[in-house]
């Protein structure tokens, strides 16, 4: 008999980059005191008028509930007569991508010879028997590995079929829906083979084709039936992917399919209706959260004051002017980091390397960059790293200087305590840019000892294995959390983005007899489910307007500008670094003069 579940067993071809298990979980240098509690009244929200981070973030449909042993035999065939009493969609971040359900037995069966696009046949029974008839198994010691028609098993577990196959497969019929885990997997992967609007035509056409038989009425019986599978399998499509529909052609195929189920079953009909209200109320949020996030990059755009500002210092605002507290900025740091986040969809991921769309240019609301979120959190890191550099070389005097570094050194140390890697990385970063590096005098004045520390835990060698170690325990504390702070992880996102690229590059798509690696897309789903796990957090810190719109919204210096501040701070120490300024201050001021 086939595997009652495409998934189970290990993969071990397709390790991602670098992965590094041999190191103990590790403990916190920075462990020695309990977290500063909150000052009550200190703290005050955003508008949402006035800052994006007031946007709801689409995290809710990560927070359903586990469906219920009732719900899942109504989903297969039986229970009470409204089929969406209890029925939510299962988050992949609930179910790992190798946990596996076992509710549809014999689904291998019905994939034996490539499916046509859009199949007429009435009925899989004649498929089935061919199945059955072309099933060959191979023993190798204790593994095994079997082909059941154009879907290839090894230990129980899918690793590779035809793209035909495999949407046939993520097809619901009436006493079958595909493992979740295999939901999450393919709608994730499949945009490298197809468009998603393309996938779902051809979804939805197959699962309504499978239930014609030629009488209207046996039809309509039968579509009755499935059709709470079908909203089902939308359902977890629009809730783990909704920038999918973004596209317009999504949604008229959303709308299209919308009256089909009106036509066979009210309570289906009833679902479609709230799940595209809860669709649209996502993507509302998603054009909300991006319209304020350009606007604050727009002020944040605006050019620094000139470096004549450095004779008087204080007319200017700093980081300490703001907050001098290393624990509430780190805090507010986590707040922006988290809320960034939270926007990103993990098809984001995928479509870096998906194939150009032919309708790129498409005259529609997709014509959006399909990794604009991710693209922007990238941004935000940089931004980071250039506030942290612009902070330090602005100030007039030695000793401001070195109080704003031993600051952001402070800073980072909590970012580290919190689980907040990416804003730790950002400010290391923003600390070892030569216009910083080159201030010896300030330096001289910093007891680096803390930043060492920092720097030797996300000391890049070996392929950053002190930093992996370090998330992997803060991945286990967040598993084994007892308080909201415990479960915060976020991830150096460079890094991650550079694992998943590697991983795509470093295994093929397509294997020698022309099926899909099944093996790569599950690796691949494995880490940037690992990405939705840690992006649901709800973020437990206080909110600090000011300090978040200084974060934000203050002007930061490029990189001409950092290395004339840090000439002006400290002089040149030999005469390239003299012609580098002279060079610097006439380009400038020609700029300045140009505008």
């Amino acid at each position: 008999m086939p595997p009652t579940t495409p998934y189970a067993g290990k993969f071990g071809p397709c390790a991602p980059y670098g992965s590094n298990n041999t190191h103990p979980p590790p403990h916190a240098p920075y462990r020695g005191a309990a977290p500063k509690p909150a000052k009550d009244g200190a703290y005050s929200c955003y508008s949402a008028a006035e800052n994006p981070y007031d946007v709801p973030p689409p995290r809710a449909a990560h927070r359903s509930a586990s469906v219920s042993s009732a719900a899942s035999r109504e989903r297969h065939g039986g229970g009470a007569e409204n089929p969406y009493a209890s029925l939510q969609p299962q988050s992949p971040t609930q179910l790992s991508p190798r946990q596996h359900s076992t509710s549809c037995p014999g689904r291998a069966y019905r994939h034996t010879t490539p499916t046509a696009p859009t199949p007429t046949t009435s009925s899989s029974s004649g498929s089935e028997q061919s199945c059955r008839n072309s099933t060959k198994a191979r023993h190798y010691g204790h593994a095994i590995t079997a082909s059941y028609g154009e879907m290839c098993y090894h230990d129980n577990s899918l690793v590779s079929a035809s793209l035909e196959a495999l949407i046939q497969h993520l097809v619901p019929t009436v006493d079958y829906y595909p493992d979740r885990s295999y939901v999450f997997t393919f709608l994730l992967s499949s945009r490298l083979f197809l468009h998603p609007y393309e996938l779902m035509t051809r979804v939805c056409h197959l699962c309504v084709e499978q239930q014609r038989s030629g009488d209207a009425l046996l039809d309509k019986i039968r579509f009755r039936e499935v059709a709470p599978k079908l909203v089902q399998l939308l359902t977890e499509w629009t809730e783990t992917f909704p920038y999918d529909f973004r596209d317009e052609r999504m949604m008229r195929c959303l709308k299209d399919m919308t009256h089909h189920v009106a036509r066979g079953d009210e309570y289906s009909w009833r679902a479609m209706q709230q799940m595209t209200q809860r669709l649209i109320k996502r993507l509302s949020a998603l054009g909300q959260y991006e319209e304020a996030v350009a606007a604050l990059n727009a002020v944040a755009s605006e050019r620094p004051a000139s470096l004549k500002s450095k004779q008087a210092p204080g007319q200017r605002n700093d980081v300490l002017s703001v907050c001098d507290d290393p624990f509430v900025v780190a805090q507010q740091l986590t707040h922006i980091e988290l809320d960034r986040l939270s926007f990103i969809g993990p098809e984001e991921f995928i479509q870096t390397f998906a194939m150009k769309d032919p309708l790129e240019n498409h005259k529609g609301f997709f014509r959006k960059r399909k990794t604009s979120n991710l693209e922007a959190y990238v941004n935000w890191f940089n931004r980071l790293s250039y506030l942290v550099a612009t902070e330090i070389c602005m100030p007039v005097k030695k000793k401001h200087r070195a109080r704003i570094i031993e600051f952001f050194i402070d800073v980072a140390q909590e970012c580290f305590n919190i689980g907040n890697f990416n804003s730790l990385m950002a400010i290391i970063t923003g600390m070892n840019m030569s216009p910083v590096a080159r201030l010896k005098k300030t330096w001289s004045k910093v007891n680096t000892d803390k930043f060492e520390i920092l720097e030797h835990q996300m000391d890049p060698s070996s392929n950053f294995s002190n930093y992996r170690t370090a998330l992997r325990g803060a991945t286990q504390r967040s598993e084994t959390a007892h308080s909201s702070q415990e479960k915060i992880v976020i991830p150096f996102f460079s890094l991650l983005i550079k694992d998943i690229y590697f991983l795509n590059e470093g295994c093929a798509t397509r294997l020698p007899s022309g099926h899909i690696n099944f093996e790569k897309l599950w690796e691949l789903a494995k880490q940037v489910s690992e990405f939705l796990v840690w992006r649901q957090v709800v973020c437990p810190f206080d909110r600090d307007r000011r300090i978040l719109q200084y974060l934000v919204t203050t002007p930061v210096f490029n990189e001409d500008e950092l290395h004339l501040a840090s000439y002006e701070s400290e002089g040149p120490e030999n005469n390239m670094e003299k012609d580098s300024r002279r060079s610097l201050r006439s380009s400038l001021l020609h700029r300045e003069n140009r505008s």
